[in-house]
């Protein structure tokens, strides 16, 4: 438990204690006789137990990290679950500057990825199909290098600007692919805290010209292999928190955005923490 954690099961623990010890004194004042008579050490570590107890409960883990945003009326969602499950919501799916999508031998792009669920469970594994329509829309998106097969032996050659927002399905479901980090010639992705912030930033302004305020749904970018090595997984996730709430204090993006990690990520999560400070933005 952090040191957060322990002030708050402290708070909670004397707060129960005292109302405890309240209501039996005004009984005891109240009757002039005690609620118990001849059990007080027994009473007392009763009520001290429970206590304990009560502000245990009080400060377990919640289910998932929740902030309403008064103006403009959206909410904020942290929770465990599964992204490509979110149906109700338009996606958003990292991309490296080259827009790779191949999932061979995990070389290029890793299958179990979010990006390699995405060619699998949104296009059937079709890389072709995907391709054709990264290439449609990328083709009003300005070059910014050519790479050789000398230099990148396998993938797509062209570079794009780091923070690209493709705008990919219809407008009952759009998958926003936006292109966060730089793909190197040894076919690693790497990203940093303010690429991530300005490919957020343009996020945010494609998700209010196109998601029509429907509800957003997105994982942790920059946590795993289009790595941003300065910040680990929460702190990420802080950036993208920040980054949101920031730009819905000039518009409204989206009346939901949920981040979703896995079970296993988001047990992880210091829950406590990370809605503290939420709250506090």
């Amino acid at each position: 438990m952090t040191a957060r954690g322990l002030r708050r099961w402290a708070i909670h623990s004397f707060a129960a204690f005292g109302v405890a010890a309240l209501l039996l004194q005004s009984y005891q004042a109240i009757w002039d006789r005690p609620l118990w008579p001849g059990h007080a050490g027994q009473v007392a570590a009763a009520v001290a137990i429970a206590s304990v107890l009560y502000g245990l409960v009080r400060t377990r883990p919640a289910k998932a990290v929740v902030r309403d945003l008064r103006r403009p009326g959206c909410r904020i969602e942290v929770v465990p679950g599964d992204l490509f499950e979110q149906d109700e919501s338009h996606l958003v799916i990292g991309f490296t500057d080259t827009f790779d999508t191949d999932v061979t031998d995990d070389r290029v792009v890793q299958a179990g990825s979010v990006q390699g669920q995405f060619l699998r469970r949104v296009y059937d594994g079709d890389q072709r199909r995907l391709d054709a329509e990264l290439e449609k829309l990328l083709a009003a998106e300005p070059v910014v290098a050519e790479l050789t097969r000398a230099t990148k032996p396998y993938g797509k050659l062209r570079r794009h600007l780091i923070g690209t927002v493709l705008v990919l399905g219809d407008p009952r479901r759009h998958f926003f692919a936006v292109a966060y980090s730089r793909m190197g010639p040894n076919l690693v992705a790497q990203s940093s805290a303010d690429q991530l912030w300005q490919s957020l930033s343009r996020l945010w302004a494609a998700v209010h010209e196109h998601g029509q305020r429907r509800p957003v749904a997105m994982p942790v970018v920059g946590a795993t292999l289009a790595r941003v090595d300065a910040l680990d997984r929460e702190a990420l996730l802080r950036l993208i928190l920040l980054s949101f709430v920031a730009a819905s204090r000039d518009q409204l993006v989206t009346t939901r955005l949920r981040v979703v990690l896995r079970p296993d990520e988001f047990a992880e999560v210091n829950r406590a923490e990370l809605q503290a400070f939420l709250d506090s933005i």
